[in-house]
């Protein structure tokens, strides 16, 4: 949990130390069959809607669409082997945990054509949004600066095509996941002490406490170890937000918007980089007091959620860029 001195992807996503894959969203965007116009529908209601409902559905055991018990696959386009970003992950997330799909692999229907698949008959696609940029008109105060509009298409999942096969997947072992996140973490610098009695981040000190490595206990889906991992990948979400760092503003006590929203932005860094790990990411016991938190931001604010996930994306790829410039021995 963030205090300001208060308390508290697979694995080929990243390499040693760092991501080495980066999305091409745009590519992947470019070969889609169907766009669907902001004018015919709100695309923030409909994701929101989208999102809040997976999250209301889990809300009474405080699962959210991105604890499976299992590691989940952040989703990677067939086509271009592109892996969404940002609020998109969420959306195929919660997709696919709705319609119980197992794999991470999604693709537009053109895209499915050109790979000799065929989408099954009846079959629905699921939402994904971009960015489209328009020119402003000459003259206009703006019109140096581009001017973008959401839009939104559909894709469909690799269970919902037939003639077409996942690539298979190289295993990790656990002891060479759990290097890879240490010299990921090692990589990035922060300041990290163990032996505390909570996990937090101190704004004031630029420092991460956790508890020791063996206060963490296992369950029946998840292992010690990555209970522990997941807790500091949440915190070093946190480090991300500092002023001198991606500068967020973190609020002031608990139960304001701006710190819940903190809580929210380093929640979903934590699922990305949990899941790019491939480690399990369950709920923390301090959820329940959030959840109500999140779930009234969304309802007052439609485009929270995409401000949310896209913190949570900048936070990784900064997270991934010190990694890379820092790559150890």
């Amino acid at each position: 949990m963030n205090n300001l001195n208060h308390h508290i992807t697979p694995s080929r996503a990243f390499g040693s130390a760092g991501i080495v894959r980066r999305s091409r969203c745009a590519q992947e965007i470019a070969m889609s069959s169907t766009v669907l116009s902001e004018t015919k529908f709100d695309v923030y209601r409909t994701v929101t809607a989208q999102i809040v409902a997976g999250i209301e559905a889990g809300a009474g055991t405080c699962v959210m669409p991105w604890h499976t018990g299992h590691p989940i696959t952040l989703p990677v386009n067939a086509s271009t082997e592109a892996g969404y970003k940002g609020i998109n992950i969420l959306t195929l997330w919660v997709a696919a945990t709705a319609k119980g799909f197992d794999t991470g692999y999604w693709a537009s229907y053109r895209q499915w054509q050109a790979l000799g698949a065929q989408v099954r008959k009846g079959e629905l696609g699921s939402i994904i949004v971009f960015y489209r940029e328009f020119p402003r008109e000459e003259g206009s105060q703006d019109a140096d600066r581009p001017r973008f509009v959401v839009r939104a298409t559909r894709v469909f999942n690799a269970a919902q095509v037939e003639g077409w096969k996942p690539p298979t997947e190289d295993r990790v072992s656990a002891i060479e996941t759990n290097a890879r996140i240490e010299a990921f973490v090692r990589a990035t610098q922060a300041d990290i002490r163990t032996g505390a009695s909570g996990a937090r981040y101190r704004l004031r000190d630029d420092q991460i406490e956790l508890p020791a490595p063996e206060q963490f206990i296992s369950t029946t889906t998840r292992t010690a170890t990555e209970a522990y991992y997941a807790v500091l990948l949440h915190e070093l979400t946190h480090w991300t937000g500092a002023p001198h760092r991606l500068n967020r503003e973190f609020g002031a006590r608990f139960g304001d918007r701006a710190y819940a929203f903190e809580e929210l932005i380093a929640e979903l860094g934590s699922a990305f980089l949990c899941s790019a790990f491939g480690i399990v990411n369950e709920p923390r016991p301090d959820h329940a007091a959030y959840i109500a938190s999140w779930l009234k931001i969304l309802d007052k604010d439609h485009r929270a959620i995409f401000t949310a996930a896209n913190q949570a994306q900048k936070a990784v790829e900064y997270l991934a860029a010190l990694a890379a410039s820092n790559p150890g021995p």
